[in-house]
């Protein structure tokens, strides 16, 4: 039986959300997906295509959720369907708190429009599928400050440096760590959350591209 995917991409064309989703369709496929792209968020309103959907994968900034469409998407996860993606496309999607329940996370602000900074692969997470393998690597771009769940289970982190008097600096005294890429469980569910992707650019970088798709592919549902 083949499998579904879904791409649900919209909202603020900074994040440029059709041709960021574009980059990993081609692996979808490659990976067995059927894969079908959807502009419109009442998509989460279907239950039919939903129950049948085995990953969703969400690239939409600045949107807003009705509650039918928040109740679909976040029964249809719960009941299995995978879901997963990356940047402000999922953490500064939707001012909905059941939503970010679901999801594990929430931007705040990023210290700089961009800047270089390291990212670390955990190494007591050093084994897990998404990051097997993946030595930790430098990018530049927005270094998201995020409020997360403790139930998240962190794969990489960067490091926020103390506040300086760069506009929207972080306002504390010593070194913060901040999760990046994460995973975690909502029912029978899976999800993936990469805090890279703001641009083509950062998405292209061969270790961001890696562990993104492998993190799309881990969300997925197991094949039925």
């Amino acid at each position: 039986m083949t499998r579904q995917a879904l791409v649900v991409r919209g909202g603020w064309e900074g994040h440029v959300p059709a041709e960021a989703t574009d980059l990993f369709i081609p692996g979808l496929t490659d990976a067995g997906f059927d894969v079908t792209v959807a502009s419109d968020l009442d998509v989460y309103t279907d239950a039919d295509l939903l129950a049948a959907t085995d990953l969703v994968v969400q690239c939409w900034t600045d949107g807003t959720l009705t509650g039918r469409q928040s109740a679909g998407l976040l029964s249809a996860v719960e009941a299995g369907t995978g879901f997963a993606g990356w940047h402000g496309g999922v953490v500064a999607a939707f001012d909905d708190r059941d939503y970010h329940r679901m999801v594990g996370g929430l931007f705040l602000s990023h210290p700089a429009d961009f800047l270089e900074y390291d990212v670390v692969i955990d190494p007591a997470r050093a084994d897990h599928p998404i990051v097997a393998g993946l030595d930790g690597f430098t990018v530049h771009t927005e270094q998201y400050w995020m409020l997360t769940d403790s139930l998240n289970e962190v794969l990489a982190t960067t490091v926020l440096a103390p506040a300086d008097e760069s506009p929207n600096a972080v306002p504390v005294a010593v070194p913060v760590s901040m999760p990046v890429v994460w995973t975690r469980r909502w029912g029978a569910g899976k999800v993936f959350f990469s805090a890279i992707g703001h641009n083509l650019a950062d998405l292209s970088h061969p270790t961001v591209h890696t562990l993104t798709l492998r993190g799309l592919l881990w969300a997925s549902r197991a094949p039925r």
